[in-house]
């Protein structure tokens, strides 16, 4: 999910954040998942893992001959959108598959483990955001279709008339999705030191599972364009909703005292100072002065999750502007698995687990817990679950990321005279690059570093709103300042969130700060957007007032309402 970094950061800041190091207790099996202290590899874990991988390998690479469409396979609207072809069902496992990643599996419930109700600001951001995109999101599908657009960026320039805007929007998306790539990989890691693989063995033996994992993700991906994750995210949420499903209604039965318990034992550990700061680490309740924090968070966070780039292929991949419409209204039963997923946070509380026994490291909160509770082959189809929750919405990042330089760098700025199929090959090879570089990214730097870039990410990616969300219902804002507005939001959001310390962090140690002359604390990215506004508002009228060139219009006021009957033809791709 978007913007899970700020979740991770919530536990981060209350907890003592250390390497990656593996978690040492009992499983439910009697098998000791202890790498740092080189105890021996769970076999039936580590090999149910493998199959499931295996099976998403082979199904990524099939996936290039699934569901062809009339486009030319070679071109970008083929490969990189699935050929506008995706109907409700696919759609549906394909939303869901990339907005709700492993890093939400692993982040939402460690969020809560380790600073309790603050942190369940993803559930309320998770039902607030359906309704808002509800309302706009048809809007850019229909007037993207009309005119062909593959990117946010590419309706920003026809919409404007401005490609320094336009590379603005696409710059900003492939910064804020980069991290959100290697950041994926926090799950995966998290899975492979429960099992053992890690700790003190050697680096080489420790990462290369995951040079193999995105060795393969790279080349099925490379293959099969968006094809390959649509496939593949029938099984990756099957197995997360079994898991779930399974996890809920059994592990309370492993705690004594079941959920009335889970409860208690939750506030009474969250409420206890800590014995170095003598504050406490949160309550299942919220806190007096968080909720204007807790509330912006939840706003902000629903803002900002469709404007990532990711968010909006999936969109932008469907077949008909019925088909988004009926998904952003089914997706909300992805709300409802989120607020269960979220519980196993306390559950591994009322199992005894402590930051020591994770080694300081509250991101293993999920995995050791399932490890605890379940026999080793059930535990590796959970594992399996985080796993290839990773490598979906991985695949449509790098898509998506890809994308917006082929088109909004590439294309504007180096080859404007690039074929459709040279556009499908530069996509094809960047996303290779952005997949690679965001392995180097994670294993370059610890968690901490990588979620400090994800939470920045999450930051400049709501500075995109007004350029997207407001050109989609008027022209009144002058590109120039939506360029402004938009530069001004990133420099304010970027600066105060380099300012913010904790205890364990000398930079980027909250998602939340004191508002500008006041006592009350909110998300940074929606003060940035608020400075955004401001500056937006204020320039446009001095803009409108000397009359300074607006630029040109390619839509009109029908490409928004456009539907694609069936039998019709489909817009021209754009080229150029």
């Amino acid at each position: 999910m978007a913007i899970h970094a700020a979740l991770a950061h919530t536990a981060l800041t209350h907890t003592a954040v250390a390497t990656h190091a593996a978690i040492g207790h009992a499983s439910g099996t009697g098998t000791v998942l202890a790498a740092a202290s080189g105890k021996a590899i769970n076999r039936t874990e580590l090999g149910v893992v493998i199959f499931f991988f295996v099976a998403v390998a082979v199904l990524g690479f099939l996936a290039a001959r699934w569901r062809r469409s009339g486009v030319d396979r070679k071109h970008l609207d083929e490969w990189g959108l699935g050929g506008r072809s995706f109907g409700g069902f696919v759609t549906w496992f394909l939303l869901g598959g990339d907005l709700y990643t492993a890093y939400t599996f692993v982040a939402v419930p460690a969020a809560l483990f380790g600073a309790g109700a603050l942190s369940f600001f993803a559930v309320p951001y998770t039902i607030l955001v359906w309704p808002l995109v509800f309302i706009f999101l048809p809007r850019l599908w229909s007037v993207s279709r009309k005119h062909g657009y593959v990117t946010p960026a590419d309706f920003v320039k026809g919409r404007h008339g401005s490609r320094s805007l336009s590379l603005a929007v696409a710059i900003t998306g492939i910064v804020a999705t980069m991290p959100y790539i290697a950041l994926q990989l926090v799950g995966i890691q998290a899975c492979l030191d429960v099992i053992g693989i890690g700790g003190n063995g050697s680096t080489f033996a420790k990462d290369l599972p995951l040079f193999i994992a995105f060795a393969v993700l790279a080349a099925y991906t490379y293959t099969s364009g968006l094809r390959a994750p649509a496939l593949i995210a029938f099984v990756k949420d099957t197995l997360i909703y079994l898991t779930v499903i399974v996890a809920i209604v059994y592990i309370p039965t492993r705690i004594p005292g079941g959920w009335s318990h889970i409860f208690d034992a939750a506030q009474t550990r969250l409420t206890t100072p800590n014995p170095k700061t003598g504050k406490p680490a949160g309550s299942i309740l919220l806190a007096h002065g968080n909720t204007l924090p807790y509330a912006t968070l939840a706003i902000g966070s629903a803002m900002a999750l469709f404007m990532y780039p990711h968010a909006q292929v999936g969109v932008l991949a469907t077949k008909s502007r019925n088909t988004v419409r009926r998904n952003l209204a089914a997706l909300t039963a992805y709300s409802l698995m989120l607020g269960l997923i979220a519980l196993l946070g306390y559950m591994a509380i009322a199992a005894h687990f402590t930051t020591a026994t994770l080694n300081g490291n509250a991101q293993h909160a999920v995995p050791a817990l399932l490890d605890w509770a379940f026999p080793s082959w059930f535990t590796g189809v959970a594992f399996s679950a985080i796993a290839i929750g990773a490598l979906v919405p991985a695949a449509i990042m790098s898509i998506a990321a890809a994308n917006l330089f082929t088109r909004n760098v590439w294309v504007d700025f180096i080859r404007p005279q690039a074929s459709a199929h040279e556009q499908t090959q530069v996509s094809q090879l960047v996303s290779l690059l952005v997949k690679f570089g965001a392995l180097a990214f994670v294993l370059g730097l610890d968690a901490t570093s990588a979620i400090n870039f994800q939470l920045l990410g999450g930051v400049l990616i709501l500075q995109t709103f007004p350029a997207i969300v407001f050109g989609l219902y008027t022209r009144y804002f002058h590109r120039w300042a939506l360029l402004l507005g938009w530069a001004s939001g990133i420099g304010y959001g970027a600066l105060v969130a380099w300012w913010q310390t904790s205890p364990t962090q000398h930079h980027f140690g909250s998602q939340v700060a004191q508002i500008p002359w006041t006592h009350q604390k909110a998300y940074i990215a929606v003060t940035a957007l608020v400075v955004n506004l401001v500056v937006l508002l204020v320039t446009n009228v001095v803009l409108r007032a000397v009359r300074a060139p607006a630029g040109d219009d390619s839509t009109s006021a029908e490409d928004y309402e456009h539907e694609e009957r069936q039998g019709e033809p489909s817009a021209e791709p754009v080229v150029a």
